[in-house]
């Protein structure tokens, strides 16, 4: 699954690859409580086992996207 996150004050985003068996629940909880303010830093695991860390007051929109697994490749109709 992808995550990309928008950080205030910068044109970038954070785009981080969890490994496709991740809970997208579990995963939509965890940012919700960081931005809520109830976790002072987002972090999270990419398939590779690097820990990434963003603190909540600078986060400005999260997108999770489909499992790699979901994603349709080809030139089918």
């Amino acid at each position: 699954m992808d995550v990309r996150i928008g950080v205030i004050y910068t044109g970038k985003e954070l785009e981080v690859e969890l490994p496709d068996d991740s809970d997208r629940d579990a995963i939509a909880k965890q940012i919700d409580a960081a931005v809520s303010g109830d976790n002072p830093v987002l972090w999270l695991t990419d398939r590779r086992g690097k820990t990434v860390g963003v603190p909540s007051e600078r986060i400005a929109y999260v997108e999770l996207g489909r499992a790699a697994s979901d994603r349709k490749v080809g030139f089918g109709a």
